[in-house]
């Protein structure tokens, strides 16, 4: 027996399939799809099988052993790996890899055990027992056919093990997942007619065609979501939902457990190594039907799919854009719908203006929730001048913000404020010599964070300590300038000293849960305001908030890219629609020093089809997408002048071969050095372009061996 095998590398050299043989002890076990052990050149690598033959007229390797006797990667897993690596140009172990947990990779010392918990069963039903402890031990089997060790060992552990060595108990050991779902059964709400619509036309409707779910924020989404999901269970089959934030899966895994019990999964990077693993194997063993998670859980390996659901299908988040493979998770989720024969469900209040461009070409099926659940109103939302509050007060938030707080906490109610940038302060400068502190590996200033004195690099991760004087003229003259989101919550505890403040962002939910703890105390009225990023946004629901305010509108409309618009109009949008979502009016202030910019004016009118047709205009006449595709060369390396030198060979390249593509480029891009490597881009525009794949595949394959410089390809980047 001959096995092909993938191995670990992911160099495009070695991006191909290499023969082994299969010692005889081993051929029973050798499947398509298992991870194996194999020698390598001078190393030992880890690969999966994706061959059996027969025999091979070479003389060939041994597999060492085999890692897995489950197949990891199924026949459909297999497949869209390979769709991926010609979509995206990607190596073919890259597309694997990114299927699965770290667990389950191809690769040497990923190892994780499996937790086991210790129970004991009575072999001997006439055995009475020589000591009292024994005896208590023995009665409680009267009823019972396995008894927990913890409850044993509390009566006597040296009872139990003679119990154990005369063979009259006998010790079973039962896998234990390490992640628990708590389950508070709720009763299931009644559909508002829309909602019972829009439920209809996806259960009964052409599976062939995406479904669009335009519905405003508080319309009800979620619930529409469980109900298709509760009828595609009844009919045996499985469902996957995906949400953009890491923040909003414990309040879906919430929901959904509540109404489903243990038949959830959850697939997101807050989870541990382990639980993942554990969740994966859950899942690809049945013992799931829904999963629920982020990007990655697109992947997850449930059979006879009836569902798959993409809430904020507008969110940058489903699109891999830092490493390879490059996919969006839509594209991923359209593929598996196909293969499985289901129908596919995008979700969002601003659905991004390509899906709602293909729903108006009957691309995809439109289907709208233009109304909150109970009638109940869109906030009211007001838009505040800073040009004008500037000159009056220094402040970051205003008398009018300030006022609303007050009479919303007075009120018994609670308030969100946003403010999508996280630190204490954007830069640190000398008010001596105008020297701002940057980072020594990126051309990108410091962000200072008062609570522990570090300036930080959100780059590399560069950190150092707030030096006392000027690194540049020896003087005590630093000045902290610009706001985030450490700076307004000092603001709010000086003047609001009895308001109650969490502060919500990267910083703060490091640690293991505390997006669920945060969640849950807030809720729970532990504090007045929630004060945080682009965090809390999204999704989230809460019953008493009546006040948003956005701290600074235009941190996304500076962004140099061509969706900053609609990137600011669907952040301002969704946080905006987390005011008055129950019975009590909610209310949005909005501070920008672009009061009459477009995306800031549909906001306040809640008007995302206005903005939606203004937009489609900008986009037509500059030739961006949905009128044109895009495809963003990145080419990095460390010596400027050299990676500039092949950028341009590059560019006269694709001038030569390409006959229907406009060729911007290259120029540097916005951060030019990032951790001591230099990057220059080059956009591509095209209707068609039959070409364009193979020509830069041949770009690739070119660059493969020279290790000065580094290619990567993005099609459809969600940004520059």
């Amino acid at each position: 027996m001959v096995v092909g095998v993938l191995v670990q590398l992911a160099s495009q050299n070695v991006d191909k399939i290499f023969d082994y043989s299969v010692p005889k002890e081993l051929e029973d076990s050798m499947q398509v799809g298992i991870r194996v052990l194999v020698p390598f050149g001078r190393q030992t690598l880890e690969g999966f099988v994706l061959e059996i033959k027969d025999s091979s007229p070479l003389e060939l390797k041994e597999v060492y052993s085999i890692v897995d006797y489950d197949i990891v990667l199924n026949k459909e897993l297999l497949a869209l790996g390979k769709e991926i690596q010609k979509d995206t140009l990607s190596t073919l172990i890259s597309a694997y890899q990114v299927m699965l947990p770290k667990a389950l990779k191809a690769k040497a010392g990923t190892t994780i055990r499996k937790k086991f918990h210790t129970f004991y069963q009575l072999e001997q039903r006439d055995y009475l027992g020589t000591s009292l402890p024994q005896k208590k031990i023995l009665e409680l089997f009267h009823d019972r056919k396995m008894i927990p060790k913890e409850e044993l060992t509390s009566i006597s552990l040296s009872a139990l093990s003679t119990l154990v060595e005369k063979k009259v108990l006998l010790p079973v050991f039962i896998e234990d997942y390490r992640l628990k779902y708590e389950v508070h059964k709720e009763s299931k709400k009644v559909l508002t007619p829309l909602q019972q619509e829009v439920v209809t036309k996806v259960i009964q409707g052409d599976y062939r065609k995406p479904f669009l779910l335009f519905g405003v924020t508080g319309s009800g989404k979620t619930e529409v979501y469980m109900n298709i999901i509760e009828h595609v269970l009844n009919q045996g089959k499985t469902a996957i939902i995906l949400v953009p934030e890491i923040s909003l899966t414990p309040q879906m895994v919430e929901q959904f457990s509540n109404r489903f019990g243990n038949q959830i999964a959850a697939l997101h990077s807050a989870l541990s190594d382990g639980e993942k693993y554990d969740e994966w194997r859950r899942i690809a063993r049945g013992e799931a039907s829904i999963v629920i998670g982020a990007r990655s859980a697109i992947f997850a390996p449930l059979k006879n799919i009836g569902i798959i659901i993409m809430d904020e299908e507008h969110s940058d988040s489903y699109k891999q854009g830092d490493k390879d493979p490059r996919y969006h998770a839509r594209d991923i989720a359209i593929w598996r719908a196909k293969y499985h024969a289901c129908p596919v469900l995008l979700g969002s209040a601003t659905p991004s203006l390509e899906s709602m461009a293909r729903a108006q070409k009957e691309v995809y099926q439109l289907l709208t929730l233009t109304e909150r659940v109970n009638g109940r109103k869109l906030p009211d939302v007001e838009i505040i001048d800073m040009n004008q509050e500037a000159k009056k007060s220094s402040s970051h938030l205003t008398v009018q913000l300030l006022n609303e707080i007050n009479d919303c906490i007075d009120r018994g109610e609670q308030a969100i404020l946003f403010l999508n940038r996280r630190g204490f302060s954007t830069f640190v400068t000398c008010k001596n010599c105008a020297e701002t502190i940057k980072c020594p590996h990126c051309d990108i200033t410091l962000t200072y964070h008062k609570s522990n004195r570090m300036l930080r690099c959100h780059y590399c991760g560069y950190a150092t300590p707030l030096p006392k004087v000027c690194p540049n003229c020896g003087e005590e003259a630093l000045s902290d300038l610009g706001v985030g989101t450490e700076k307004i919550e000092e603001e709010l505890h000086n003047l609001l000293p009895y308001a109650k403040v969490l502060r919500m962002d990267v910083d703060t939910t490091s640690r293991k849960g505390a997006h669920k703890k945060m969640i849950d105390a807030f809720r729970g009225h532990e504090y007045d305001i929630l004060l945080g990023t682009q965090i809390v946004a999204k999704g989230l629901d809460f019953s008493d908030v009546t006040l948003v305010g956005v701290i600074n509108a235009d941190t996304s409309l500076n962004i140099p890219d061509f969706r900053s618009s609609e990137n600011t109009y669907s952040l301002l949008s969704q946080v905006a629609g987390r005011s008055g979502r129950s019975s009590k009016q909610g209310k949005v202030l909005i501070q920008t020093f672009n009061p009459d910019h477009y995306a800031i004016s549909y906001v306040k009118r809640h008007d995302y089809l206005g903005f939606y047709k203004e937009e489609m205009v900008i986009r037509r006449k500059l030739g961006y997408p949905p009128y044109y595709f895009l495809c963003y060369i990145k080419i990095s390396g460390r010596d400027s002048k050299y990676i500039y030198q092949e950028a341009l060979k590059i560019k006269q390249s694709l001038d030569c071969s390409l006959e229907h593509t406009t060729i911007l480029g290259p120029t540097s891009l916005p951060i030019f050095r990032v951790n001591n490597i230099y990057r220059y881009g080059i956009i591509l525009k095209y209707k068609r372009e039959d070409k364009l794949r193979s020509e830069l595949s041949h770009i690739k394959n070119h660059y493969k061996t020279n290790s000065k410089v580094r290619i990567d390809i993005d099609f459809s980047p969600s940004h520059f």
